[in-house]
């Protein structure tokens, strides 16, 4: 039996289902809505074509997070869990030139096949926004370096 609790500022959404594991033992198992994103968010990035996920802010503050050694797998992941069903929105930053279709596409399968079994939850649907497109040497802070001064 799944049930969802209703998600309040003080707690997070979570999917409860009743099993009986191979030994018999029957209990609880509550899978929160932070589990589910960062799962969708590892898959996600393991897609080729993906070079990182989430808007402008969130990558910054992301950043800042990868610096300290605090990263989060869930950023720019959306998630709505149901009783049976989960549906994820995923932003992506994607590498030029690969084709955004297919890089959409690949985050699509991916995601779903995550969910489906480390989850174990039917997915509804996967929306994929992608947001930018990267490009390399567009990060290289060395480049100002390499020119020449044009005044003396």
């Amino acid at each position: 039996m799944a049930d969802t609790t209703t998600p309040t500022p003080a707690t997070t959404a979570t999917r409860a289902t009743s099993h009986a594991g191979t030994s018999g033992v029957t209990g609880k198992t509550v899978i929160d809505d932070t589990v589910v994103s960062k799962v969708a968010g590892i898959a996600a990035r393991e897609v080729n074509g993906v070079h990182s996920l989430g808007n402008g802010a969130a990558r910054a503050i992301g950043a800042i997070r990868d610096a300290i050694g605090q990263r989060d797998f869930g950023q720019g992941v959306k998630v709505e869990v149901g009783e049976k069903q989960v549906a994820a929105d995923i932003v992506i930053v994607a590498e030029y030139p690969v084709s955004l279709q297919q890089v959409a596409d690949g985050v699509r399968a991916g995601v779903a096949r995550a969910l489906e079994q480390i989850v174990g939850m039917e997915v509804a649907e996967v929306n994929v926004t992608v947001q930018d497109v990267y490009i390399p040497g567009d990060d290289d802070d060395n480049e100002d370096e390499k020119k020449e001064a044009r005044v003396a």
